[in-house]
């Protein structure tokens, strides 16, 4: 069972715990391939979504992670309408994805990291002047919209700019832009801070706070950088080999995999390696160390210690990779879950709850 926390982070309890709703869903690939050696081609089913339930309450943040090839961008194709299930339910707003996609595409947004939704030769004024078009937003609303998302995510001096000369951090900007310009009610986010710098990132991240919090704005986010999701989520959803195998506050996830993160130092100058309860010395490199110390414990402690004792200048935490953490729930799992295997024969990671 899971704390009052998880559960809340999960939106039981919610008034309109099925804004976002997922039944029992599958996506299924058929694959053509072609064997050394024969002449005809066999044909292989590919599970890359099996079986996933959840629902998210309307206003609600959430954290939709997974190693590559875990089905996220899949899950996200059926829920905005792109591919249809091979089998269960999906209401997104009280619409079918796949049966009403059009009517659907009105009240959602969409930004993928890896692929813009802009017109590559037109400035971004021009791509949002037909975004507005497409959408058919009224004229008023539409410059409303526009003045505040140039306003606070810094796109003045951009707009007449072709988007093929932006850098990936100003065109990401200008995606995201573009995805709420028509007032979606859902935004569905996929890798959106994929390879921005650290301002930009910083940048990306306030906004999408505020607009969560102001206008309440229901968020689905896919991303490998576990600090999105610590400075975003209040939720997060793990999905591996097409299965949910996690869906709490982030603090069980690291409790479940048992992870740890890393303290960079960098000191005034080399001394002994740093000793401070609730962290161990990994790695040390002139006036640089490295602490471990476990991913569900605050850094703040550390950080106040190591400033009183030693010569402090600066320094950093890093995230656990996610896929270390699957790694680590899927061998709990199959530590504590003998006997329990799975259709290929092999151990089931328990659903974490």
């Amino acid at each position: 069972m899971g704390t009052r926390e998880d559960a809340a982070a999960r939106g039981e309890g919610a008034g309109d715990d099925g804004f976002i709703e997922l039944e029992g869903v599958e996506k299924v690939f058929r694959v053509r391939r072609r064997r050394a050696g024969r002449r005809r081609r066999e044909v292989r089913e590919v599970r890359a979504v099996d079986g996933i339930s959840f629902r998210v309450p309307r206003g609600q943040m959430v954290g939709y992670i997974g190693p590559n090839g875990a089905g996220k961008s899949t899950t996200i194709k059926m829920l905005t309408g792109v591919l249809t299930p091979s089998g269960g339910r999906i209401r997104v707003a009280g619409v079918d994805p796949s049966r009403e996609r059009m009517r659907l595409a009105r009240r959602i947004g969409v930004v993928f990291g890896q692929r813009t939704t802009l017109w590559w030769d037109l400035p971004l004024r021009d791509s949002y002047a037909l975004a507005r078009r497409l959408y058919r937003v009224p004229e008023a609303r539409w410059r409303a919209n526009l003045e505040r998302c140039v306003d606070l995510l810094e796109l003045d001096g951009l707009l007449d700019v072709p988007v093929r000369q932006l850098s990936l951090g100003q065109r990401m900007r200008g995606d995201i832009a573009a995805a709420l310009l028509h007032d979606p009610e859902v935004l569905y986010l996929d890798e959106p801070t994929i390879g921005l710098d650290v301002i930009s990132k910083a940048r990306v991240r306030s906004f999408l706070r505020r607009v969560n919090t102001e206008s309440g704005v229901t968020v689905l986010l896919t991303t490998h950088d576990l600090t999105d999701i610590e400075q975003l989520c209040d939720r997060v959803m793990v999905i591996d080999h097409g299965r949910l195998v996690y869906d709490g506050a982030l603090e069980g996830l690291h409790r479940a995999g048992g992870g740890e993160r890393t303290l960079v130092v960098d000191l005034a100058r080399e001394v002994p390696p740093v000793r401070v309860e609730g962290a161990r010395t990994v790695r040390v490199e002139g006036p640089r160390q490295w602490l471990a110390f476990p991913a569900a414990a605050s850094a703040a402690p550390l950080v106040a210690r190591i400033a009183a004792e030693y010569p402090l200048v600066d320094l950093s935490v890093r995230e656990p990779d996610i896929e270390d953490v699957i790694a680590r729930m899927y061998a709990r799992g199959a530590a504590g879950a003998r006997g329990d295997a799975g259709p290929d024969g092999a151990q089931a990671p328990p659903v974490v709850s």
